[in-house]
């Protein structure tokens, strides 16, 4: 059985990792194509070497554009690649710009699709990643589903026939480095200057268009970030950083400290090292549940809405809605007690996707 991987941004390289390593168990043949959605280093090249990915075996380099000049670039790029491969699958992951152009290229080629992480909703179509996953599913034929809730968005689209709950992959990945790293965590924490890793601060991210593309909006959420009464590091993402200087704001203010982003097994230690998380990443609001540190999100909905499960993760659209009080408990707040079962599966979707790949394939 021959797969292309298609893969571009930083969520998704984290998600190749078990992919890749259940992959290299087999005989099957494993194409990995990097569309380079994601160009800066620090959201790409440190994955393949920090996870141990395989190098890609075709890099497109589409680099930054809009939504529609981004998607172009990986649909015209990736068109003579799928064609000279002829896979089996073409296999995409989660709710990018290359995903959807992925899925859009293997169609127009006749070549099956299987898409990874099928099934999330937000249910806000003014979201690019919304229309990303929604298009994608409906194009593709192996619709592979992290959890219970997203084999339901699916059915109740007319596609549970196509739709496979195979578990989460990002489970995988992040138990496993959690393990890794719990000896020595200090160590692999990569915190910004001024932090004390010793005393309590919060973790944060933040790079949704919705949140970063008007000025207004910006400035009031990194303010609110800056009244918080604990340290907050803010690793900062190319896109916030290019924002708040073409908007001329500043982003080191009263708690926020700046760092760049991190690899993925050092942003497992800085969270595991925090009180809390607070971002507007689907990627991350998951990762700290599964670290067990609790997160407040900039939005005001969630893919993830398991994570809202006993307060582990609280939706805050707009924290000037509140009280400085009322949003310094929110972001402080302890973590919650009892139970928190499985709901993003054991740890072992990557197998379980190489198994259904291959069963659809008759193989």
């Amino acid at each position: 059985m021959k797969v292309v991987s298609v893969v571009g941004a930083r969520p998704q390289l984290v998600k190749l990792a078990p992919i890749a390593a259940a992959f290299a168990a087999t005989e099957h043949e494993h194409v990995i194509v990097h569309t380079g959605q994601h160009y800066d280093v620090n959201l790409s090249d440190v994955f393949f070497s920090g996870l141990g990915i395989p190098n890609p075996d075709v890099h497109l380099g589409v680099g930054s554009g809009s939504h529609g000049v981004q998607t172009g670039a990986v649909l015209s790029a990736i068109d003579s690649v799928l064609a000279d491969a002829n896979p089996d699958w073409v296999l995409v992951y989660g709710d990018t710009n290359s995903t959807l152009a992925g899925a859009v290229a293997a169609v127009k080629q006749h070549l099956p699709i299987a898409h990874l992480e099928a099934g999330l909703r937000s249910f806000n179509r003014r979201m690019p990643e919304e229309h990303n996953r929604v298009l994608t599913d409906h194009a593709a034929d192996l619709l592979l589903a992290p959890t219970a809730e997203a084999m339901a968005n699916l059915a109740a689209e007319g596609l549970a026939a196509r739709s496979v709950l195979v578990g989460d992959v990002m489970v995988d990945v992040c138990l496993s480095v959690r393990t890794s790293i719990e000896a020595d965590p200090p160590a692999s924490r990569q915190l910004p200057e001024g932090i004390d890793a010793s005393q309590p601060h919060l973790v944060a991210t933040l790079h949704r268009a919705e949140n970063t593309d008007d000025a207004a909006r910006l400035d009031s959420l990194l303010s609110a970030l800056a009244d918080l009464p604990v340290p907050v590091a803010l690793l900062a993402h190319p896109r916030l950083v290019a924002r708040a200087e073409s908007f001329g704001l500043k982003l080191s203010r009263g708690a926020l400290h700046v760092g760049a982003p991190v690899g993925y097994a050092a942003m497992v230690a800085t969270v595991l090292g925090s009180a809390g998380v607070i971002t507007d990443s689907g990627g991350l609001q998951k990762e700290a549940y599964l670290l067990e540190r609790v997160c407040t999100t900039l939005r005001s909905e969630t893919e993830w809405v398991e994570t809202l499960a006993g307060g582990w993760n609280q939706l805050v659209h707009d924290p000037r809605s509140l009280t400085a009080e009322e949003w310094a408990a929110i972001a402080t707040r302890p973590a919650p007690d009892g139970d928190r079962g499985l709901p993003f599966g054991d740890g072992k979707a990557a197998i379980r996707v190489v198994e259904e790949l291959e069963r659809r394939a008759g193989i």
